[in-house]
């Protein structure tokens, strides 16, 4: 990303006023300063001891930019972009923790040991800056001041930010292991896409028909026996066939 504002910005107006065509304009929106600044400069009354600074020199603008906006005094001058791009240092080992709140970083361990377990050791490094030594003498409770420690929130106590806890969390929950199912639970329902399917129907008929054709027998069994106590207690008796 490129700056709007040059370097030296003074620096740079008393140099594009000694050594340029330009207008009082176009080096006051170049460098960020008010024209009447700009005419101060030109006439000696303001940054008289500020030595003039080469925008060409330091890469913000080119021989042929100055020239093409000294002949159109519409043109305004924009910062080149740089042409080498300064590598970006990266923040290995544990976070740096200002003077002020090394003090409270057991309180701060012991917060995440006992509301975030799944971190590792590792992740509370990097969260509050400390190290493995400390973190397993407040885990086994042989800190020094182990008896007086409160566990209190590192984001409140400045020490890490919400996006950096909560980004330790989720990776720490996604590289733990789900556990096993336990046998007592049962089996679960299967998706609609497994139990809509042709061969899946045929087998759930399979099984129900089996199970309705031994209902059904049981059934008749039991109207038969129902019929034949019927049968026995309406047959009449000789008493009953003999007329009187």
């Amino acid at each position: 990303m490129t700056s709007t504002q040059p370097l030296m910005p003074k620096a740079t107006a008393v140099w594009l006023v000694e050594n340029t065509a330009l207008s009082f304009e176009q080096i006051a929106d170049f460098c960020k300063l008010h024209p009447l600044e700009v005419k101060a400069i030109a006439d000696g009354e303001a940054a008289q001891l500020i030595k003039g600074l080469d925008p060409v020199l330091t890469g913000q603008l080119s021989r042929e930019d100055i020239a093409r906006a000294e002949a159109d005094p519409r043109v305004r001058l924009k910062i080149a972009d740089p042409k080498v791009r300064a590598p970006v240092a990266k923040h290995k080992g544990p976070r740096y923790t200002p003077v002020s709140r090394r003090q409270d970083r057991p309180n701060a361990i012991l917060w995440l040991l006992r509301n975030h377990p799944e971190l590792k050791d590792a992740s509370i490094m990097r969260l509050v800056g400390t190290t493995k030594p400390t973190i397993e003498s407040i885990r086994s409770r042989t800190h020094w001041n182990a008896n007086n420690l409160q566990p209190m929130d590192p984001v409140t106590l400045g020490l890490c930010s919400q996006i950096d806890l909560d980004f330790e969390v989720e990776r720490a929950s996604r590289s733990t292991t789900p556990s096993a199912v336990p046998a007592s639970i049962g089996a679960t329902l299967l998706p609609a896409s497994e139990t809509t399917t042709a061969a899946a129907q045929a087998a759930a008929a399979a099984t129900v028909r089996p199970e309705r054709s031994e209902q059904r027998e049981q059934r008749d069994e039991a109207d038969a026996v129902l019929a034949k106590l019927k049968s026995l207690k309406g047959a009449p008796s000789k008493d009953e066939d003999e007329t009187p």
